[in-house]
């Protein structure tokens, strides 16, 4: 992972590389291993390199093309790097042919559609001065961020960080207020261009923008196709091909210029993804994968002893952090939190001291299975064989669910849930629940906790049935809900934030379940050889006999060490939390809501609400020197 920064004067002046200097030094620790910057009329481009690729050590960026005089900076890791050389017709004898080099040997050829062209992870600006128009895309599935500000007649700038593009004078520091609310009321995932700063977008996954006489126009290239069922021959048959899709996604991920790692958890996405590139390294004479690890010390903790027998697998090298030693990442961790990117990313601190332990270890790239429970999610199986009138298998399906879950997903009352959503229609049902909401007969989804009159001004009623709307996935296996489930707007969102978060570290992530063509893949297989027999995941589990030990590929339920690691982390006692929120919160959240909020104190809910309003309080204070609210 590299940072990237792209400053175009609109108003017929020309750049100077220090209108990016600031820019820059405020992604300092995406680039550690050096920057440049490059002018070309209005535009100044610059790069801030972390070398995690064998190419990226030897191809300098901005690279500028010498026949066309075209410039390029890209935060870019591609994995179809043979396939696009030979349909290039690209000459690499002698020579070493850079992920950049390649992206404007794909422009040539394809113009604004080459994105499409490109597997892999990456953000990119490139501008052509024969055309005077400056060209930037996102990679199809939102790995690397890419972050803009457009002032007509005045500027167009982009960068990784938003807050980066902060440091350009032109850019005014207005909080954006509805996203504060998103935050408060959970709703991260509202949309995919909202930052906490009015005037500055994310480019959506998959998208292109183009500036061209002074008109900023964005463009989506490319999107996963719905796609039917393909029925294969038997187990084996969908065991095999889906291996082979696996394989070639953790394959296209181990390019490294040495600094390579894992996480590593005690479930199937992290255990897969790690067992698979072992194997792949230890073939190809590789040292052993550095993999990290976080542990609670309890000898009853089920999550724990999986990971410690998951570390124990052939070709690693693992390293852990523990919450029986917590100072040896509190302090750390909490500078993180207090200067994070976005109060979103407060709550992960396993992720950042996981990260920072990784960073410490000379890791500068790391993969992960963050993203295999969307991957694999076959939806629900009950309701599945309920719609096709199979009401026998849906209990035992339900039975089975109870078995795998435990007392948290009791089979009387999910088949009944199911069975009432197939025969009510989800407007009555959503019309009796507002009913029982208006008579105090039912709470709310989500507790409102902010300030009705700030609530009012926002408009926050209308922008909740909005974010409803978005994330709300339908309870079927047409091919198009299936794609909104691998693709959900939650997906995209937590990838930002370990995005974010790695790169405080100087780490790239790398996510194997996000390969287009395991995406792709994954559409065509029917829903139960993604889940059946109240086993989530199972062709994964199935295809890793041999890979994974089978006490990890069966085992049942699921226990997460991230709140302990919340927990290690706090210095003082859940009682203090509300003293610790401070008056600037106040203004967006009602008073009486966290008094009552504080009466549930030591409740898991009330704590895990007081403490996420604790790092809105502290990002808000991060920046209360400077800052505006604005609409």
């Amino acid at each position: 992972m590299s940072a990237i920064c792209a400053v175009l004067r609109l108003d017929g002046r020309p750049a100077e590389a220090g209108m990016a200097t600031p820019v820059l030094a405020a992604m300092a620790s995406r680039g550690p291993d050096g920057s440049r910057i490059a002018t070309d009329g209005p535009l100044a481009l610059a790069h801030a390199l972390n070398a995690t690729t064998p190419e990226a050590q030897v191809e300098p960026m901005p690279l500028r093309h010498a026949e066309s005089s075209c410039l390029i900076a890209a935060d870019v890791r591609l994995d179809n790097r043979e396939d696009l050389i030979a349909e290039l017709g690209l000459d690499q004898r002698g020579r070493v042919i850079g992920d950049g080099e390649l992206i404007l040997a794909a422009y040539f050829k394809w113009g604004p559609d080459c994105p499409a062209h490109l597997l892999g992870d990456f953000a990119f600006a490139l501008w052509d001065p024969r055309k005077r128009q400056l060209f930037a895309a996102r990679d199809k599935v939102g790995m690397r961020q890419l972050v803009y500000h457009f002032a007509p007649g005045k500027l167009f700038a982009c960068a990784t960080d938003a807050r980066a593009l902060l440091a350009l004078p032109e850019v005014p520091l207005v909080i954006n207020e509805a996203r504060i609310a998103d935050f408060i009321q959970n709703m991260e995932a509202f949309d995919d261009t909202s930052t906490f700063y009015v005037g500055l977008h994310r480019l959506p996954p998959a998208h292109s923008l183009t500036v061209t006489n002074g008109t900023l126009r964005l463009r989506r290239y490319w999107q996963l196709d719905p796609a039917p069922v393909i029925h294969r021959k038997d187990d084996a048959d969908y065991e095999e091909a889906f291996l082979e899709v696996v394989t070639e996604a953790v394959r296209g991920r181990l390019r490294s210029a040495g600094g390579l790692g894992s996480m590593l958890s005690g479930g199937m996405d992290s255990g897969s993804v790690v067992a698979v590139a072992a194997r792949l390294l230890q073939a190809s004479g590789a040292p052993p994968l550095t993999t990290v690890s976080a542990l609670r010390p309890d000898a009853d903790c089920l999550e724990s002893n999986a990971i410690r027998e998951a570390m124990a697998m052939p070709h690693l090298a693992p390293l852990a952090i523990s919450t029986a030693a917590p100072e040896e990442f509190r302090e750390e961790v909490a500078a993180m939190v207090r200067t994070c990117a976005e109060p979103f990313d407060g709550h992960m601190a396993m992720v950042m001291a996981v990260y920072a332990k990784a960073r410490a270890s000379g890791i500068n790239a790391m993969l992960d299975g963050v993203s295999g429970d969307t991957t694999l999610n076959a939806g629900n199986i009950v309701s599945w064989h309920m719609a096709a009138g199979r009401l026998g298998k849906a209990w035992q399906e339900a039975c089975a669910d109870e078995r795998y879950w435990g007392h948290w997903l009791p089979a009387r009352r999910e088949f009944a849930k199911h069975l009432r959503r197939r025969l009510v229609p989800l407007p009555v049902r959503e019309a009796i629940y507002a009913a029982r909401l208006a008579t105090g007969l039912a709470k709310p989804r989500e507790p409102l906790l902010l300030d009705k009159a700030f609530a009012a001004r926002i408009g926050f009623a209308a922008r909740e049935r909005q974010f409803r709307a978005r994330v709300t996935t339908p309870d079927d296996q047409r091919p198009e809900t299936r794609v909104h489930r691998m693709l959900h707007p939650y997906a995209i969102a937590a990838r930002e934030r370990y995005d974010r978060i790695a790169g405080a570290c100087g780490i790239e992530p790398r996510d194997p379940f996000l390969d287009p063509r395991l995406l792709a893949f994954c559409l065509t297989l029917p829903p139960d050889r993604i889940k059946r027999d109240g086993w989530p995941k199972l062709i994964l589990r199935r295809s890793m006999t041999g890979l994974l030990p089978d006490s990890l590929r069966w085992r049942t339920g699921r226990t997460h060490v991230g709140s302990w690691f919340v927990s290690a982390c706090e210095a003082q006692p859940p009682a203090a939390l509300p003293s610790r929120l401070g008056a600037s919160l106040y203004p967006f959240v009602d008073q009486e809501a966290v008094e009552r909020l504080g009466a549930l104190l030591p409740e898991y809910f009330a704590v895990a609400s007081l403490t996420q309003l604790r790092y809105l309080a502290e990002w808000i204070s991060g920046i209360a020197q400077a800052r505006k609210f604005g609409d």
